[in-house]
């Protein structure tokens, strides 16, 4: 199976998690693991909870990970972890995660290589941000009105 996999500082990848399910339904939520660094927690201890939930998932598992940072502690750790396991080496790493990227990757990613897979989801990620532009109406204008 392919599993999503989305790593965060904080609770970020927890509060993603929850606001795809609300998209994507239960059965595709099934393949989405999130995982974040806990305030005040060491990497140590992080390091010791992925270990664990790595081994609950089946030995033939790919993995899509999803980052909010690239280089942040949460993000070198997890992928030392799935190094150590030999699962690096098939996976599609991408830091800079927004929910666009990665309803775009949840929903992609059963179907796609992974090349074709980190393209599409780093458009979807860039084509995500936009100045959100707000008009005055025109009533606003004229305060004569009043």
């Amino acid at each position: 199976m392919k599993y999503l996999l989305l790593v965060s500082h904080g609770s970020f990848s927890t509060g993603l998690k929850g606001t795809l399910s609300m998209f994507a339904g239960d059965e595709a939520m099934k393949s989405v693991i999130a995982v974040g660094l806990k305030p005040d927690e060491s990497v140590s201890k992080f390091e010791t909870r992925f270990k664990v939930l790595l081994e609950t998932l089946p030995d033939d598992s790919n993995f899509v990970v999803l980052a909010d940072i690239i280089g942040g502690s949460p993000l070198t750790t997890v992928c030392s972890v799935l190094n150590e396991h030999g699962k690096l080496q098939d996976a599609v790493v991408l830091g800079g995660m927004n929910f666009p990227m990665a309803l775009t990757t949840l929903m992609s990613k059963d179907s796609m290589k992974n090349s074709e897979l980190k393209e599409k989801a780093l458009s979807e990620a860039a084509a995500a941000l936009k100045d959100f532009k707000t008009e005055p109406s025109d009533t606003d204008d004229n305060d004569d009105d009043i």
